[in-house]
C-alpha cells in the first residue's frame, strides 16, 4: 500500500444518517425509570427538559438509521469528514507489526469530537423555539462545543463547569466566554443543589454529577430554556456515530479493517461514536473485532462499578438509568482528564459490557501521560488527557502484537487535542503528578450507606 498519511472522504460522503445501535441489539438496554412514578420513562416525560425530537431519539429502539437534518450536516462541513491517519511514526517507535490508525477529531473548531452532538442538540432546540440552554462540562470540551453551537444557532448558554477544571483549565473557560456563554464554577451558590453541597462540604471541588444537577435545576426554572447533555444518554451516542461511519469508509480506502477499536471512556460519547458502526458487524456475526473502553483507574465504573439503576446526577434530578456506576454521590479524584470523571456509564454501553460484547480496562494517570508524550513525539499532535487513555491502550495492544509476532490492525479515536491542557503536561514533566489508588472502601461506602 502506498505510504500516505491521510485518507479523507470527499465532502459529499459526510454521513447522511446516524446509526442507532439499539435497534439491532439482541438484549436492549433496560428502560430508564421515572423516579416520580417508578414507571418506565416515556418520551413526553423528557419534554420539559430536552427538545422533543431529542427525547424521541433517546427512546427510539426501532429505527436503525436516523436522518441527519440538512442544516446540521451543512454545519458538519466546517470540519467533517475528519482525517483517518496511519500512525507510521508511532509504529516505528514501537517496532511493532501492528498497523495503528487514529481518527483525528481534534480538527474541529473546538478541538474535540463533542461538536458532533452539540450542533445537533442546538439545532433541535432552535427549531422548537427554545432561546436558552444550560449544560455542565468537566474538562471543558463539551462546554466549548455547545458554546460554539449555541452561537451558531443563535441561542444563549449557561455552563456549569466542574470547579477543579474551572481552576485547572482557564483557557477552556475563556473559549466558552469568547463564544458568548456564561460560565459558572460548580458547585455554586446559584442553585439549591449547589448551595446544599457547599453547605455540607465548603471545599468540595465538584464533579460532573454536581454540575448536571445545577444545570438541570436552572433549566427547569427558566422560561424557554432546555438542558443539553454531552455524553451518557442514547441520543448523544447516536450523534457521535458520524465518527465511526466515516472511519469505516476510510478504512476501506486503506484496504484494512480493525481487529481492535479503542476509545477513552467517561460517559461513553466518543467510545460509542468510534465503535458502534463497527460493532454492528459483530452483532450480525460478520466480524470479530474487539472493542476496548479505556477509563481512568481513579474513576473505574466499567471495571469496578456495579450494574444497577442509579441517578445520572448527584442531587437525583435525572431519571434512574440502568448503568455500571460508582454511585451518584461518588467523588472522583482531581485527575487532569476531567472529561472522564463521571460516576456512571451510559445504558447502551453498560448493556453491551454486561453482555461481554465490549471490554473495559482502567489506566492510571501517569501511564496515560507517558503514552501521550510518546505519541506526541512520534506523530506531532499533543493529545487531550482524556485521549491519552485510548493511546495508552493502543500502545499496549501494539506491543502485545509485537510479543506475539502477529499483525494486528488497531483503530483508536483521538477525541481531542491537548493544547489547552499544557499545565497538566507541565506538571507531569516536572514530576508533580501522581496516581490515585482507589481503595475498595472508597468504592463501597455509598452503597453500604443505602443497604
Amino acid at each position: 500500500m502506498k505510504r500516505t498519511k491521510k485518507f479523507i472522504l470527499p465532502e459529499t460522503e459526510i454521513p447522511t444518517q446516524w446509526y442507532n445501535i439499539v435497534a439491532e441489539m439482541k438484549n436492549k438496554p433496560l428502560p430508564m425509570i421515572n423516579p416520580q412514578t417508578n414507571e418506565p420513562l416515556k418520551a413526553e416525560d423528557l419534554f420539559p427538559l430536552f427538545a422533543e425530537e431529542l427525547a424521541k431519539q433517546e427512546l427510539n429502539d426501532k429505527d436503525t438509521w436516523i436522518d441527519i437534518p440538512d442544516e446540521v450536516r451543512e454545519k458538519y462541513k466546517i470540519y467533517r469528514p475528519t482525517p483517518l491517519v496511519r500512525a507510521y511514526e508511532l509504529e516505528k517507535a514501537l517496532d511493532t507489526p501492528a498497523h495503528i490508525y487514529f481518527k483525528n477529531e481534534s480538527v474541529s473548531p473546538v478541538g474535540s469530537h463533542k461538536l458532533n452532538s452539540a450542533l445537533a442538540q442546538a439545532y433541535y432546540n432552535k427549531i422548537e423555539g427554545v432561546t436558552n440552554l444550560t449544560t455542565e462540562t468537566g474538562a471543558g470540551q463539551w462546554g466549548t462545543a455547545l458554546a460554539f453551537a449555541s452561537k451558531t444557532f443563535g441561542l444563549e448558554l449557561a455552563v456549569y463547569m466542574v470547579k477543579i477544571s474551572y481552576e485547572q483549565k482557564p483557557y477552556r473557560r475563556s473559549l466558552m466566554q469568547t463564544w458568548g456563554a456564561q460560565v459558572i464554577a460548580s458547585p455554586s451558590m446559584s442553585t439549591k443543589a449547589g448551595r446544599k453541597i457547599l453547605t455540607e462540604n465548603p471545599t468540595y471541588q465538584g464533579s460532573l454529577g454536581t454540575a448536571i444537577s445545577e444545570a438541570i435545576e436552572l433549566a427547569m426554572q427558566t422560561p424557554k430554556c432546555k438542558y443539553a447533555l454531552g455524553s451518557v444518554l442514547n441520543h448523544v451516542a447516536l450523534h457521535q456515530t458520524v465518527i465511526g461511519l466515516e472511519a469505516e469508509k476510510q478504512m476501506e480506502m486503506a484496504d484494512e479493517y480493525p481487529d481492535i477499536v479503542i476509545g477513552c471512556f467517561g460517559g461513553g460519547s466518543n467510545f460509542s461514536g468510534i465503535s458502534f458502526p463497527f460493532l454492528r458487524h459483530n452483532l450480525k456475526g460478520e466480524t470479530h473485532t474487539r472493542f476496548i473502553a479505556a477509563e481512568p483507574s481513579s474513576c473505574p465504573k466499567l471495571t469496578r462499578g456495579r450494574f444497577q439503576y442509579d441517578f445520572g446526577d448527584e442531587a437525583g434530578y435525572t431519571p434512574l438509568i440502568p448503568m455500571y456506576t460508582l454511585h451518584h454521590k461518588f467523588a472522583p479524584a482531581n485527575i487532569h482528564a476531567g472529561g472522564l470523571r463521571y460516576h456512571g456509564a451510559g445504558s447502551i454501553v453498560s448493556q453491551l459490557h454486561k453482555d461481554n460484547l465490549i471490554e473495559a480496562v482502567d489506566v492510571n494517570q501517569l501511564d496515560t501521560f507517558k503514552a501521550g508524550i510518546q505519541f506526541a513525539r512520534a506523530e506531532g499532535i499533543i493529545p487531550a488527557p482524556e485521549s491519552n487513555h485510548a493511546i495508552a491502550v493502543a500502545i499496549h495492544e501494539a506491543l502485545k502484537a509485537k510479543e506475539e509476532g502477529v499483525k494486528k490492525t488497531i483503530l483508536f479515536n483521538l477525541s481531542g487535542h491537548g493544547l489547552l491542557d499544557m499545565s497538566a503536561y507541565d506538571q507531569y514533566l516536572a514530576g508533580d503528578l501522581s496516581n490515585h489508588e482507589l481503595k475498595d472502601e472508597e468504592l463501597n461506602k455509598y452503597f453500604e450507606k443505602e443497604s
